[in-house]
């Protein structure tokens, strides 16, 4: 009896133990999982979402706040003349299999993203540096084609993130970066599971192990939180469901911002929708606060151009394209479009899914059809963004200020305006911040009257994680679940 009576005690004692044990693992929620692990080399969120901050670092880094902070540099000096950039690295940097992190594998990473072979969907990043050099391992000095003031911000990107030169080529399905954690293993449909990296050169991170686990069904992730079956969903699917999660002592919702524009893209080269006047209908048949309150049960905030409207440097341009469906229907028998039918291709986040049919009814109610197509992931970044193969999809752009992508005619909505282009090349070389803003709002105006896409509504960051967690980001000033500060609270 009293061997019985002890073996059981030792058996709370541990069972106790090990519960206190694994606080310092989490499990993570995500809507998509990533085509790859490579950020350098693919244009889906979801790898980021996964890899930024956590398995790979970059020159700079942004912080939860957006700002601009030192990462694999400890410093920067700029030229006189402002096109000379060098960066002091940190020492005793080593990748995860042990080798060193040197200036030649910056030149290398930076070299390979603006090679002419380079497959970096963010290729335009690189487009202003001339030439990179690596005088000792821990100097990289970069010289550029023009003064440009934005060149931290772009080195922040995780499509800019250091890759190492001897394994590189295994980034997609086996990262090997600098970060906090390391790569444990890729369970393909369900997880990716990372851990800390103990020899980590900078702060090391609380947690000792990170399950990252894909669910797409809203109805699914409402029931894998409640269940605790994940302690975080950083973008939760299912808005519908947070008032219940805020009357739940067991969990906290946080509801911050993001830099995701939320947007009808238009292919402006299939057929019809070449015509500005059928773009434009299309523009004044949406009613954005239908979307928002139908789809995102009021989280979103309705934007009239490509552009974050907590930037500064912000224009509301929604009369340009107020809802107005008489407007609609004149302006497509106009054009000769009355009984015009489209190809809408939806991918799998909510936002896209509900926000889909709801825009199908509003474009039929000014005699537009459309023909729904739902997509997995893969294949909407294999048609629709890469093949453009569609006339319409709904998507959410979450890069940082990145209207900078309208001055690329061979992206997926095929917008081609060399007036565009200059505005661009006239922000790369401007510095001062008054006339930054001024070209920015040009910017703004010029696709908000080109009636590139229909603008939607600027995402919002709706998470719900257990109530002892702390240190995940409120806002995404970038598309990433940071875990570099997350921890229990006990």
């Amino acid at each position: 009896m009293f061997n019985r009576l002890m073996n059981a005690l030792a058996a709370l004692v541990l069972g106790a133990t090990a519960a206190l044990a694994a606080k310092d693992t989490i499990s993570l929620g995500m809507v998509l999982e990533p085509p790859n692990l490579d950020p350098t080399a693919g244009a889906a969120a979801a790898i980021d979402e996964v890899v930024y901050a956590n398995i790979f670092e970059g020159l700079t880094r942004f912080g939860p706040d957006g700002s601009i902070r030192p990462a694999l540099a400890e410093s920067w000096e700029i030229s006189g003349d402002g096109k000379v950039y060098t960066f002091t690295l940190h020492g005793g940097v080593t990748f995860h299999d042990g080798t060193p992190m040197e200036a030649a594998d910056v030149k290398f990473s930076l070299d390979r993203a603006r090679a002419e072979n380079s497959t970096n969907a963010q290729k335009a990043l690189f487009a202003g540096i001339e030439n990179v050099e690596a005088p000792d391992p821990r100097t990289v000095r970069i010289t550029l084609k023009n003064p440009d003031g934005s060149f931290p911000f772009k080195m922040a990107w995780g499509d800019a993130v250091i890759l190492s030169r001897k394994t590189a080529d295994q980034a997609a399905t086996h990262p090997i970066g600098t970060g906090p954690f390391r790569f444990v293993q890729w369970v393909k449909g369900d997880r990716v599971e990372i851990e800390r990296n103990p020899d980590y050169w900078g702060t090391p991170a609380r947690l000792s192990r990170a399950t990252f686990r894909f669910i797409s069904d809203p109805n699914a992730a409402f029931a894998a939180v409640m269940a605790g079956d994940v302690d975080a969903f950083p973008n939760f699917p299912a808005p519908e469901t947070l008032e219940q999660f805020k009357a739940d002592p067991r969990f906290r919702v946080i509801v911050g911002s993001t830099e995701g524009e939320t947007i009808l893209s238009t292919n402006n080269k299939a057929g019809p929708l070449a015509d500005i006047r059928v773009r434009r209908a299309i523009a004044h048949a949406i009613n954005r606060q239908e979307i928002i309150d139908g789809a995102m049960f009021g989280y979103g905030t309705p934007i009239g151009t490509h552009f974050a409207p907590h930037n500064p440097a912000h224009v509301d341009l929604r009369a340009l394209s107020q809802y107005d469906p008489d407007l609609s229907r004149s302006l497509l028998k106009e054009a000769g479009q009355e009984g015009l039918k489209l190809r809408l291709m939806l991918p799998p986040p909510t936002y896209a899914r509900r926000g889909g049919e709801i825009i199908a009814a509003q474009l039929r109610a000014v005699g537009i059809e459309t023909e729904i197509t739902n997509l997995e992931w893969a294949q909407w970044l294999e048609q629709v963004f890469k093949g453009k193969d569609y006339d319409l999809t709904i998507v959410s752009h979450t890069e940082p200020m990145d209207i900078g992508i309208y001055a690329r005619p061979e992206y997926y909505f095929q917008y081609d305006n060399p007036a565009f282009r200059n505005l661009m090349e006239q922000l790369d070389l401007a510095t001062d911040p008054a006339k930054r803003a001024a070209i920015l709002g040009a910017a703004q105006a010029m696709i908000a009257r080109d009636y590139v896409n229909g603008y939607l509504f600027q995402l919002a960051k709706t998470g719900v994680a257990n109530a002892q967690i702390r240190g995940l980001w409120e806002n995404a000033p970038t598309q990433a679940n940071d875990l570099t500060a997350v921890y229990w609270e006990e």
